[in-house]
């Protein structure tokens, strides 16, 4: 199941009055399937509001987020609950794995709160771990795993559902260089792969330079980031 994503006019405000606080300003983008884009900027710059606000996690004080021209913003409470279910992965920055469970039973976890249990579900799991390099420690319970090894369980998890949307919150803030960017190279191959369509939070631009786009918030609003030119080798 692919995905068209536009966001228009999206804002957030918290307050009102000479207090109002404008978290995300008249934000608007879109993307399609198979497209992976970062969200880049400082702290406080609205990038994590903008992305709770992408998966019906907060509700905008204005706009529209359409995806396949459906308003998700304007979903009732139940239905916005179902598309954060089915709809769309997410991966976040402390990974939110069950310690006790195992990395096999963190991913079937996701199948059993969708009511979607059997045999299917054990297939997928199976192989979103061998996708993922963690099949020799499908066993291991959370705390046995390394930083990376986490992180890499999250994004399984993020995709059991088969979702339209996976959207990423920092998910190298805890780890080092080299683990950050086998983390990132394994949300680029994934989503682009199985024809999702991403979004990453992070503040790392070497990470950011691994993905589609790069979209940069500043006190609440966004611009394009332009990559630099690559001189024609044939001029």
């Amino acid at each position: 199941m692919t995905a068209t994503l536009r966001v228009s006019n999206l804002s957030k405000t918290y307050g009102s009055g000479d207090h109002a606080v404008h978290a995300v300003r008249n934000v608007t983008f879109e993307s399609d399937a198979g497209s992976f884009i970062t969200v880049v900027g400082p702290s406080g710059s609205g990038k994590t509001t903008l992305l709770a606000m992408v998966g019906a996690l907060l509700q905008p004080t204005e706009g529209v987020i359409e995806l396949d021209g459906r308003d998700v913003s304007r979903l009732s409470g139940r239905q916005q609950a179902q598309f954060r279910r089915e709809g769309v992965g997410y991966v976040f920055q402390s990974n939110n794995l069950i310690p006790y469970l195992t990395a096999r039973e963190n991913l079937l976890l996701m199948r059993t709160i969708s009511g979607k249990n059997g045999r299917e579900g054990r297939e997928r799991a199976e192989q979103l771990l061998d996708e993922l390099g963690l099949t020799s420690r499908a066993d291991a319970v959370a705390t046995e795993l390394s930083g990376g090894e986490r992180q890499r369980v999250a994004i399984a998890r993020a995709l059991m559902n088969d979702p339209r949307v996976v959207l990423v919150d920092e998910p190298t803030a805890s780890l080092d260089s080299e683990r950050g960017k086998q983390v990132v190279e394994s949300l680029v191959r994934e989503v682009k792969g199985r024809n999702k369509l991403g979004i990453m939070v992070t503040h790392d631009m070497a990470m950011a330079e691994m993905t589609d786009r790069i979209l940069e918030m500043r006190d609440g609003e966004m611009t394009e980031r332009n990559r630099p030119s690559i001189p024609d080798a044939s001029a």
